[in-house]
């Protein structure tokens, strides 16, 4: 006699799959996200580079 504790569940299998879907969907969400952050400080870090090095070579922005 086996186990019914150790049948297959065709439900808990479904269940299971759509929780599997959106923790990957979600998890990929987050990951773009993320990468776009990344981007955008890595930018921002060299324009602020940039500024701090070239800055003095550059004319002012006022009167001539």
């Amino acid at each position: 006699m086996s186990n019914p504790w150790m049948a297959r569940n065709p439900f808990m299998s479904i269940w299971l799959s759509a929780a599997n879907q959106m923790i990957h969907a979600g998890r990929g969400f987050a990951e773009a996200e993320m990468q776009r952050q990344i981007s955008a400080m890595q930018t921002e870090f060299q324009k602020q580079i940039l500024s701090f090095w070239m800055g003095g070579w550059m004319m002012p922005r006022g009167k001539l």
